[in-house]
């Protein structure tokens, strides 16, 4: 049986004939690489985070203080990386976390498909951003068979945050997350400095420009009036969500919700109270609140408060096929990679991501394998330690 760890076996066999990876392996290689090939606007949007970026940087850095106890004389010949969300049969927990300026990352402007084709070519689910340069069902067709989740910013007027929802359903998007955190934006000095907010300038706003709901609030097509839709755009993002609004939220729709910015307890205890379908444990990546806990500090709580009532899936931080696995063993079900697919699809569109992707999966697999794990709830039962307690 094909395992993801094999693709080490295929580079160090290409190599004999003379070939080499045309893009890296590591995190910060390619991070390099991505530095140097980007615009700065682009890239300053895409790494920079709130404040001093010291919760960014701590979401990275803390997964060092998390270690795994290897054991030994276990068959690890065979390993089972599969998941489950909603009904579907996952071949791994990983999934391609939203972020609202993929469109812009790809020299061509669509991102967003290249991402998609990404999941397709790997099996890796996608969760669309609300925020693209393409429509939310071009995308959900480009990612083939495999699942798609899409993200809602939610939209202050209902009628187009039912549209965005209903849209989503009908081309086959197998749940709703909602983001909790970005009513408003946080204070990011990177792109104040240079006067620089993309969807102010007309990106990534086309699922907003193709909704009809949304047209109904222009005098003229966004083509005819840009400036006018892209200020009636800023006038109905960011909706205050609170606990009365789960109701209107689950009427809207019959997809699962997930609900995305959990990091208490408690509120994952009051959301599935609430009727939430899932919990998504993330601080935006440090984007939107400074001065916080890294989020793999916060989520062994939170799992532990959901206790397998419902999926708990996680993001912020994750640069590594071993930091997937720590973040399993902590409690999550499904674990969401940003930053380093947003890398390799500026250096190298659809197939750039997908090899992100596929180094992710061979990384996870073979430590699992070297420290004698051959399941996801293997290695869950083997859980983690804070190693500078």
């Amino acid at each position: 049986m094909p395992h993801y760890g094999d693709l080490q076996n295929a580079i160090y066999y290409a190599g004999l004939s003379g070939v080499q990876p045309t893009l890296p392996v590591d995190f910060a290689t390619l991070k390099a690489r991505a530095e140097a090939a980007m615009p700065p606007s682009v890239l300053n949007y895409v790494q920079g985070g709130c404040g001093d970026e010291w919760t960014q940087d701590r979401n990275a850095a803390a997964f060092r203080h998390w270690g795994m106890v290897p054991r030994m004389m276990v068959d690890c010949t065979a390993r089972d990386l599969s998941a489950s969300l909603f009904g579907r049969t996952l071949p791994s927990p990983l999934f391609m976390a939203p972020i609202g300026v993929t469109g812009i990352v790809t020299q061509d402007g669509h991102g967003d498909i290249a991402a998609a084709q990404a999941s397709a070519a790997t099996g890796v689910p996608l969760c669309a951003s609300t925020l693209a340069n393409d429509p939310l069902e071009e995308v959900k067709r480009a990612c083939g068979d495999t699942p798609a989740l899409f993200q809602l910013y939610t939209p202050r007027d209902p009628d187009v945050a039912a549209s965005l929802v209903s849209r989503a359903e009908a081309a086959g998007y197998d749940a709703i997350v909602v983001t909790l955190d970005t009513w408003v934006t946080g204070w990011r000095p990177r792109d104040l400095n240079v006067s620089n907010f993309p969807q102010l300038r007309g990106h990534v706003l086309t699922n907003y420009f193709t909704d009809p709901a949304f047209l109904k609030l222009l005098a003229k097509p966004p083509q005819d009036d840009p400036r006018a839709a892209i200020g009636t755009w800023g006038a109905t993002f960011g909706k205050v969500l609170t606990w009365d609004d789960m109701g209107w939220l689950k009427s809207l729709t019959r997809l699962p919700i997930v609900l995305k910015g959990i990091c208490h307890p408690d509120d994952a205890s009051r959301a599935i109270d609430c009727g939430a379908d899932g919990i998504y444990v993330s601080n935006h990546g440090g984007r939107q609140a400074n001065g916080g806990i890294a989020a793999i500090d916060m989520l062994p709580a939170v799992a532990e408060a959901v206790r397998g009532r419902v999926p708990v899936l996680f993001d912020s931080g994750i640069r590594s096929g071993t930091d997937v696995i720590k973040a399993i063993a902590l409690g999550a079900d499904l674990v969401g990679v940003g930053r380093p697919y947003s890398y390799g699809l500026a250096l190298g569109g659809a197939d750039g991501a997908a090899h992100v992707l596929r180094c992710l999966l061979a990384e996870a697999d073979l430590l699992m394998a070297v420290n004698g794990l051959p399941t996801l709830a293997a290695v869950r039962r083997a859980g983690a330690v804070r190693t500078d307690r």
